[in-house]
Parts: structure tokens; sequence; C-alpha cells
């Protein structure tokens, strides 16, 4: 096999490397031979206090009519200390419906009991669904469809 034949081999491998993890470049070396694979990724956003910027990628519309989109919480942290805070248990990417045909799970206003589904999170490609911990009205949603989601942060309030 050719050294050239070796190099596309590598860039295959790489790029499907790439696609499969959340990596947004690879680079290897060998023997001054260099090999860079990369991809553009969207400009991120901070997501630290309700979403009140664009979603990372296309626009996703928001769960709620944009009469209804989420309030503004002054601060993350006083939505962390809200006691009808429900954060997100795990790293992922969130989605607000089954399917992308599907209604939403939850929209501003809507009545949940304990056990119901809240969102998904898919982690490492597999999808998560995550239960509202208690019953209630749900007050404010704080994520957009397919938005990057940390551990602990405050997926929305229920009262």
């Amino acid at each position: 096999m050719s050294k050239l034949e070796k190099s596309k081999d590598l860039i295959r491998e790489l790029a499907e490397l790439l696609d499969a993890s959340t990596l947004s470049e690879i680079e290897v070396e060998d023997e001054g031979f260099r090999i860079r694979v990369a991809r553009e990724v969207p400009q991120s956003v901070n997501y630290g206090v309700a979403p009140a910027a664009a979603p990372l990628a296309a626009p996703a519309a928001p769960i709620a009519a944009p009469s209804e989109a989420p309030a503004a919480v002054d601060t993350a942290a006083s939505a962390a200390n809200h006691p009808g805070a429900v954060t997100s248990p795990m790293v992922g990417t969130i989605y607000t419906s089954p399917s992308p045909d599907s209604d939403v799970f939850v929209t501003v206003g809507d009545q949940v009991k304990e056990g119901d589904t809240l969102v998904i999170i898919e982690a490492m490609k597999v999808m998560n669904q995550i239960p509202a911990p208690k019953s209630g009205t749900v007050k404010e949603i704080l994520f957009f469809n397919e938005q990057p989601i940390e551990f602990g942060e405050v997926l929305c309030i229920i009262e």
C-alpha cells in the first residue's frame, strides 16, 4: 500500500472519529508526517442566563411561542436557588420532543405530574428521558431545542 493510500485511509478514519465525537479537530504527527482534520464549529454562545441569545445552530424554535418566551431570570444563581428549579442530571444535547415532527413535551403554563417526561437529553448517543421531579405548573423554561446543556444547569422551574 502506497504512502498516499495510507494517508487517505488515515484521513477517513480520523474523519469518522471526528464525526463520532464532540471534537472539532484531530491532528496526528508521525516522523515529520502530519495530518490535521477539522470541522467548522458554530460560534459558541454563553447559556449561563436564561436564553436571551440565539441558539448555536440554525434558528431552533423555542418551546414557547414568541409571546410566551421564557422570562429572563436575574442570574443563573437565582434560578438555581429557586425551590422549583429542575436541573440537568448530565451533560448532553437537549431535545424538546421525541422526534422533530412530534409536539414538545412541555411548554410554559403546562401542568405536569411527577414522573412526566420534561425533555430528552442525548449523551454519548443515548437518549435519556428526564422526568419531572414533582407535580406542578411549568413557570419558566430556560433552554432551546438542540441546545448543549451542562450538568447542573437549570432546565425549568416547576411550582
